[in-house]
């Protein structure tokens, strides 16, 4: 293919963390936590393996990036560290930890209930759950980025002295 864009002009890189399907790697916790009912614990928790695995690997490629960038400025290991403990934190919370609880309650809470309100066999509950799980996934992946970022710019980005907002 030819050139894009005019001489000269600098072309965004695509991010494989954010702008590909990798991207899809940090929500394996999710997927996990609403097939909890129907599958051994610890195919769950190698989900929690999966999702940690694309938070460290986002974490390390913003860390290169931030050297790369800073070159050999002044405060270039401060700059390379906080980008690195920035990116860590935010997917910790908001790919990792807060929807997988989120999605855990939100299961535990609908087999409890299908359980207490009909007389459905068993399987057919937890199927219901699992799916239940699933659909709320995109529902509550921008309130919880949404806060994650309030959370950061109010701590530990003023620590830095950024409050840039972390691109999900």
């Amino acid at each position: 293919m030819g050139d894009l864009g005019p001489p000269g002009a600098e072309r965004e890189k695509v991010d494989i963390y954010r702008d590909t399907w990798v991207r899809f790697l940090g929500y394996a916790n999710e997927v996990g936590e609403a097939f909890r009912a129907l599958v051994p614990v610890g195919l769950v928790w190698a989900t929690y393996g999966i999702s940690t695995a694309y938070v460290t690997a986002d974490a390390v490629d913003k860390g290169k990036k931030a050297a790369v960038a800073h070159g050999d400025k002044p405060g270039k290991t401060m700059m390379v560290g906080a980008a690195v403990v920035d990116t860590f934190i935010w997917q910790a919370l908001a790919s990792v930890a807060i929807p997988g609880f989120t999605i855990n309650r939100l299961c535990a809470a609908s087999l409890l209930l299908l359980g207490k309100t009909t007389r459905w066999p068993l399987p057919v509950r937890k199927w219901t759950t699992t799916a239940v799980g699933l659909s709320a996934i995109p529902f509550i992946i921008t309130p919880i980025d949404r806060s994650v970022d309030f959370l950061l710019d109010s701590t530990l980005r003023k620590l830095y002295g950024t409050e840039e907002k972390h691109k999900p």
